[in-house]
């Protein structure tokens, strides 16, 4: 039994290298979703968020976002392998 937990950890993927994978996806959806919101912004009156603007925000706030986003799919990886 000792042996099969050893070997389950083995191959879990580190949180790093999920970070790392994830990052292209959630920086972009950021960026995606900080313009749509500074589009929405306009109807309050301020101004709009340029496209620019919202990729390098998008780029700099995936680095937390995608270490958040790692650490739950290794939730579901490891609930994935409790379960089977």
């Amino acid at each position: 039994m000792k042996s099969d937990q050893t070997n389950q950890h083995d191959r879990r993927w580190p949180l790093w290298k999920l970070a790392v994978l994830l990052y292209v996806f959630v920086s972009g959806a950021l960026a995606i979703n900080l313009f749509m919101i500074g589009l929405m912004a306009q109807i309050t009156g301020l101004p709009n968020l340029p496209p620019v603007t919202a990729i390098i925000v998008g780029l700099i706030l995936g680095i937390p976002g995608s270490w958040v986003a790692a650490r739950w799919v290794q939730s579901l990886m490891d609930e994935a392998e409790d379960g089977s």
